[in-house]
């Protein structure tokens, strides 16, 4: 197979403007973060996508690839979508733009879902992380998913999921983490398929593929990183670096 990373990064992200450009150990976030990529030694390419000349510039002097959006997009998906159509690939691995700790250990497993997957059933497979603090649990920028028997994925929600109204059940919960793996042919269908009401309501986007019938399997990981959303959570990675 033919795997390939695509990194979404767009400057203005609403809780935390410019953050991917952001100072981390003398190198922008999204520096750090498409050389951790480029380090897991997993792809045939990497490419950073984005709507900001400023983003394309700093991958493009610091030595790598980008490409820079043609259109508009709601989502991720949709931006790395129009960046792949033309790409032969048979994977491909969004990776945010604000992870800079991301590790070839974990990304490893969610490719394997797709070598076991010889009558390809799968669509796409992402990782999910356990979480056991309240506070995260119940905060809404924090995305967590339920899964099936089979490690398939449920439902994904801002909410605390499932609602602990027995307390006596030792309920496990899981927090997203934002990379995906793609079969190239389901992250083309995402862009033609209409946004239904529980993407819109939740603002999630993987809803959309379980609303249309996608599989998503879910990979659980033990890394947890820091996915750097607010000023605090970059406080944190700089002192995690160190």
């Amino acid at each position: 197979m033919k795997i390939i990373s695509m990194i979404p990064a767009r400057y203005a992200a609403s809780r935390f403007p410019g953050k991917l450009m952001q100072d981390l150990a003398g190198k922008s976030v999204i520096v750090r973060t498409y050389e951790a990529t480029i380090a897991t030694n997993l792809f045939d390419d990497v490419y950073v996508v984005t709507d900001s000349d400023i983003i394309y510039n700093e991958i493009i002097s610091n030595g790598g690839k980008a490409i820079m959006s043609i259109a508009e997009h709601e989502s991720g998906s949709d931006r790395i979508a129009e960046a792949v159509a033309n790409i032969d690939c048979d994977i491909v691995v969004n990776v945010q733009g604000d992870e800079p700790f991301t590790e070839r250990k974990s990304l490893e497993k969610v490719l394997e879902v797709f070598k076991d997957d010889n009558q390809k059933t799968i669509d796409l497979a992402s990782l999910m992380v356990e979480i056991r603090d309240w506070d995260e649990i119940s905060n809404p920028n924090t995305v967590k998913v339920i899964v099936d028997q089979n490690r398939f994925a449920l439902y994904f929600s801002r909410s605390p999921i499932p609602y602990p109204r027995d307390k006596n059940v030792d309920t496990r919960y899981f927090k997203h983490k934002g990379i995906y793996a793609f079969r190239k042919q389901a992250l083309l269908d995402f862009t033609v398929l209409p946004m239904q009401f529980l993407e819109a309501s939740e603002k999630i986007e993987c809803i959309r593929y379980l609303e249309y019938g996608k599989k998503i399997k879910m990979v659980e990981t033990t890394v947890e990183g820091v996915e750097i959303d607010t000023p605090e959570d970059l406080e944190k990675a700089k002192r995690l670096w160190k």
